[in-house]
């Protein structure tokens, strides 16, 4: 059943038509047979009833979703996965109005998932990219000119509303995008150090935060506030339609986000953007065996 197909909302219900169902494919995706404890990885493990497990080491009892986002909720796994498949197929996002609709439950238990699942985005590898990367930085928030009057700052030009997000991006591979603390080169430079391996080829804008990669990286950029977007291979485009499909969900599904939460929204279209090639099902099971990160909601 790993090897499973659909590619609509009616295909997921005939795959998954009932709870058992569910629970059965979990826990192939997750033990392929042998089921492992997570509390004593060495233990020996004893089948109940009930669908649940007891180490014998340490005497816990656990089942499937232990460890999971599933973990300590009362919500069925055929409402669980088809948050998953609702969230990860929609281009932009949807909106907890609208997943409370279609699973028929409250806007609370919605936001509630929605948050367990954004909590696994952003559990990606570490692997360090080596090849061509762009990187480049947005600002997330409102413009001043929107605001009411009373809460325009006295510089229009300020930032101190805004959220500065930077992106990392391997043409044709992956990205990763980090919500930092501000604008300047200590911000914004450790991201780049962490996820590109030296020598590697970076293409930035003529912002004075990368002169510093100089002798680091093999450093290339265009001037765009001189109408230079494109030099050959030189240019941010590949970022910067990032940044265009986050802003766009952003404003169009989501309307706002509070800083604390962004990496979160974040993470979220870095996924899908990271599997835009794969199947629904492949990226349906890649969220669903997910740890879920010890994380206050």
């Amino acid at each position: 059943m790993i090897n499973l197909h659909f590619d609509s909302i009616i295909q997921l219900l005939q795959v998954f038509p009932d709870e058992q169902t569910c629970i059965n494919h979990l826990t192939e995706l997750r033990w392929n047979g042998n089921v492992v404890s997570p509390f004593d990885a060495n233990s020996k493990v004893y089948v109940c009833k009930g669908n649940k497990y007891r180490c014998k080491n340490t005497g816990k009892y656990f089942n499937v979703r232990t460890n999971t986002l599933f973990d300590n909720t009362k919500i069925e796994l055929q409402k669980w996965f088809l948050a998953i498949y609702l969230i990860t197929a929609h281009k932009k996002g949807i909106s907890s109005l609208q997943l409370g609709r279609d699973l028929n439950v409250t806007q609370k238990t919605a936001w509630f998932m929605l948050q367990r699942i954004r909590n696994c985005f952003g559990i990606t590898g570490s692997e360090r990219m080596d090849t061509t990367v762009e990187i480049d930085e947005t600002y997330v928030g409102g413009k001043e000119s929107n605001k009411h009057q009373n809460k325009k700052s006295k510089n229009h030009q300020s930032l101190s509303n805004k959220a500065v997000v930077v992106g990392v991006i391997e043409r044709d591979k992956r990205l990763t995008a980090k919500v930092v603390g501000g604008e300047k080169a200590e911000d914004i430079l450790p991201v780049l150090l962490k996820n590109v391996k030296p020598n590697s080829t970076v293409m930035t804008d003529q912002s004075s935060v990368y002169k510093r990669i100089a002798g680091y990286y093999k450093h290339h950029s265009v001037n765009h506030s001189a109408g230079d977007y494109v030099n050959g291979d030189v240019h941010t485009n590949t970022i910067e339609g990032f940044w265009s499909l986050l802003k766009r969900g952003i404003i169009g599904i989501y309307h706002f986000t509070s800083k604390k939460h962004l990496q979160k929204y974040v993470d979220e279209f870095a996924f899908r953007y990271n599997t835009r090639v794969c199947t629904e099902a492949y990226r349906f099971n890649l969220m669903a065996i997910k740890y879920r990160k010890k994380i206050n909601l």
